[in-house]
């Protein structure tokens, strides 16, 4: 095996062949390169030497680190989320989303955004106390946290760990609010909880599903519960009395947007009353990720996708700016909008909003803490 430099550049995709990992290494993966990440001098890349030495090395397996995390919840001001402050408990995710859009973050650890964010996981194991000791500073105000925004809570690695359940322990004796999005049938686990906090009105939970195609999500989201099996854990939420959402995210311009009315009917007949919608989000390294595992899966419909994508993002695969980051603009991503509205109308979704409640806030009291007489 030897190694190809190249310095970091802006190209939007380059040839698979350049740093590609074989398929037989990275089977349940969704990326299908390692490039070093965007703040990296100098950027690596396996190639193959023709002596087939690449073929030698064994398949990508799951690391993961145990950090200690100071402060476990993050703040944000933006003005398009519903939230001001959220919790991760991991880094990386091993679901796999190659449109994560969470992936560039593994850039600031010297990461690759491609398959080490996928294998090269962090778990913030003492999250559950770090969070006791926030909720339990006197300057503290209870908002609704926000889990999932990032990376998946409830990803393979929860089952070892158990870090969300015991974030959600924390959340429940103090009464804290909560909102979570995930992709996982995992989440039924903590059913006891959730069904206790939704009975106080502290809880609500949105699945987000991408495509009804299995085999389409198999490869777009290797490592995440099948579209049928989020559905199913849909309707066990919703029979348990806990306030549950679908999301259809990302919608995908050209591969998976025409399935947006099928999700939605599905998730109706499953009890939901509350849906939502995000267009594909690309920043940074995903465009190149995307471009690949699309020109790799999808080689028919790639340049569509990607024309389609440029069309609703003012002739680029991603524009950040506030209030069209999400739903996009033009034509297209205007029809994607209505669609969603006829949609949701006609199967009489959001017709009520859930809002979850504050005033019943319990502070933790930590040890030697004197404890508060109001």
């Amino acid at each position: 095996m030897s190694i190809a430099l190249r310095k970091p550049g802006k190209s939007e995709s380059f040839p698979l062949e350049i740093g590609g990992v074989a398929g037989d290494r990275r089977n349940g993966r969704g990326a299908a390169t390692n490039r070093s990440g965007r703040y990296e001098p100098i950027a690596y890349e396996p190639v193959d030497d023709g002596w087939e030495s690449l073929g030698e090395l064994e398949a990508l397996a799951t690391e993961v680190q145990e950090v200690p995390a100071r402060r476990i919840i993050t703040r944000n001001s933006s003005p398009d989320i519903g939230f001001d402050r959220s919790i991760n408990p991991y880094r990386g995710c091993e679901h796999g989303c190659i449109y994560c859009f969470a992936r560039p973050t593994h850039a600031f650890l010297g990461l690759s955004p491609g398959l080490d964010f996928e294998t090269k996981l962090f778990a913030k194991t003492n999250a559950g106390a770090a969070l006791e000791r926030e909720l339990a500073d006197p300057a503290y105000r209870p908002r609704t946290i926000a889990i999932g925004t990032n990376t998946d809570p409830y990803q393979p690695i929860e089952r070892r760990y158990r870090i969300m359940r015991r974030i959600l322990e924390v959340l429940s004796a103090a009464n804290h609010p909560v909102g979570i999005v995930t992709k996982s049938a995992l989440v039924l686990r903590d059913l006891d909880l959730l069904h206790s906090m939704a009975e106080r009105g502290l809880v609500k939970v949105a699945l987000s599903v991408t495509t009804l195609d299995r085999k389409l999500a198999r490869a777009i989201e290797p490592r995440a519960s099948t579209p049928d099996k989020r559905l199913e854990t849909v309707a066990k939420l919703v029979e348990a009395g806990v306030p549950t959402a679908v999301m259809v995210a990302p919608v995908i311009p050209g591969l998976t947007d025409m399935e947006m009315e099928r999700i939605l009917e599905r998730s109706a007949a499953a009890g939901v009353k509350n849906a939502g919608y995000v267009l594909l989000k690309l920043p940074l390294e995903i465009g190149d990720l995307f471009t690949e595992w699309l020109k790799s899966n999808c080689p028919d419909r790639a340049n569509r996708v990607l024309s389609l994508m440029r069309s609703a993002r003012g002739g680029k695969l991603y524009d950040a700016k506030w209030g069209e980051r999400m739903v996009g603009k033009g034509p297209y991503a205007w029809m994607i909008g209505r669609r969603f509205e006829i949609a949701a109308e006609r199967l009489g979704f959001n017709k009520e909003s859930v809002e979850l409640r504050t005033d019943l806030f319990t502070p933790p009291v930590l040890p030697g803490q004197q404890l508060r007489l109001l």
